[in-house]
């Protein structure tokens, strides 16, 4: 537990030389190694063994507030003495619970039809700050208090730390098979329409929209570095359940195509891991071996299908297949920071009280999220604003801006995704 806390303090520091300055700050009650610190974070009780993994450890509403910032555990407290400070705000215990998505194994009876923890269960969205990256917050609070003390911590630029503009490949096509015209034909005419889409360019499928987003997405690349903004696509490769369909060929000509003008671009391919998957994690190597086979490329990036990370234990077979990278992260019904971070974090095995080596990338925005009837469902200037607001937070904060459009959001009928999108990217390059 001790390297967790560890490497919890040198995350809210957040600078290059957290591992030095994290030696000045204490987590403890025992007064009598107050001397050895400059500023003291003294402990709730949220890590006691009665305590830890029950009910009543769980934030108590309304929250307490240090500077407009919701403390989630202790006290709204910061003493000064003998040159010191000590603070009962117990920002260490705060930024354990949201980084862990501990509250999701303390709440296991709360799952949506997905057996997803929802958005609007959760305490950040309950307590009013889904939108703010309060963990983020906690390190300038921080920063603050050893600065009062006489330590000089530079705080991180505010500038984009890295920018992921990420896709996931439901459904590359819409009407590339036989299968396809099967299910589409209504009459003579559209017989005819669907066999020229089937028997055309891939460019004439509607859902075939890589091309704009590989050059919308490039246009993001040149103004802030291609080391700095990545196009990553996640690609399916499993899973027999119903939501698992369309299944497609991994070595079929289509794909093979779409795999080439990816590469063309210089974007990355990771797994899109099923919605069987997200039931039954075991069978995650077996996917990604086959993705790896199609694509003779070792996978190191995940994505669940549905984001249906359903346990946050499941993690544990990520990190065993030699996932390095997940971006699963955000939750489906609410866009915002689930983790109360803006920036990439190991992931906390806190079940087991474990550090892994698996990053998890926070998803910032994602589209159906913004659109659908069944989460936020709202309109595209409402839908702007919201945005903004967390690409501004992100920025602020030297976090990682993630956005995930589907292929199938600039495609007819997606409503105002497709320029919702192309608005966003405009607004990012605008923060240079």
């Amino acid at each position: 537990m001790n390297d967790i806390i560890r490497y919890i303090i040198q995350f809210l520091v957040g600078t290059d030389s957290a591992t030095g300055i994290s030696d000045l700050i204490g987590y403890t009650s025992d007064e009598t190694s107050f001397h050895n610190y400059k500023v003291i974070i003294y402990p709730s009780d949220f890590f006691d063994q009665k305590i830890y993994g029950t009910a009543h450890s769980m934030p108590v509403l309304p929250l307490k507030h240090i500077d407009d910032i919701p403390i989630l555990f202790g006290q709204a407290l910061v003493e000064q003495k003998d040159g010191r400070l000590i603070v009962y705000a117990d920002i260490i215990a705060g930024s354990f619970f949201l980084l862990s998505r501990y509250e999701e194994i303390i709440q296991r009876n709360i799952r949506d039809k997905h057996g997803r923890f929802p958005g609007k269960e959760s305490l950040p969205f309950r307590a009013g700050f889904i939108h703010r990256p309060v963990v983020d917050e906690y390190g300038r609070l921080l920063r603050d208090w050893l600065s009062q003390v006489g330590v000089n911590v530079e705080s991180p630029p505010e500038v984009f730390q890295r920018i992921n503009l990420t896709h996931d490949v439901d459904a590359p096509f819409f009407m590339r098979t036989w299968r396809n015209i099967a299910r589409g034909i209504r009459d003579k005419e559209n017989i005819r329409k669907l066999l020229k889409i089937k028997f055309g360019p891939l460019e004439n499928d509607p859902f075939y929209t890589f091309p704009w987003f590989l050059k919308e997405n490039e246009q993001v690349q040149n103004c802030f570095g291609k080391e700095l903004c990545t196009s990553v696509f996640f690609m399916k490769a499993g899973g027999n359940e119903l939501r698992d369909k369309p299944r497609y060929n991994l070595y079929g000509k289509d794909i093979k195509a779409l795999f080439k003008l990816i590469a063309n671009y210089g974007g990355i391919i990771g797994l899109h891991s099923s919605y069987q998957a997200g039931r039954y994690p075991d069978i995650i190597p077996e996917e990604k071996n086959s993705l790896e086979k199609a694509i003779d490329t070792k996978i190191t990036a995940n994505r669940h299908h549905f984001l249906a990370s359903r346990e946050p234990e499941d993690m544990a077979v990520l990190e065993q297949a030699g996932i390095t990278d997940d971006y699963t992260m955000g939750y489906a019904d609410m866009a915002g920071f689930r983790l109360g971070t803006s920036r990439p974090v190991r992931w906390i095995d806190a079940g087991r009280k474990r550090l892994s080596s698996l990053q998890l990338h926070p998803l910032t925005i994602m589209d159906g999220t913004l659109i659908g009837s069944e989460y936020m469902g709202l309109n595209q200037q409402d839908a702007t604003l919201y945005c903004q607001q967390l690409i501004r937070q992100t920025q602020m904060h030297h976090g990682e801006l993630t956005l995930l459009w589907h292929n199938t959001s600039a495609a007819p009928g997606c409503g105002y995704l497709k320029e919702l999108y192309h608005d966003l990217l405009e607004y990012i390059k605008g923060q240079k």
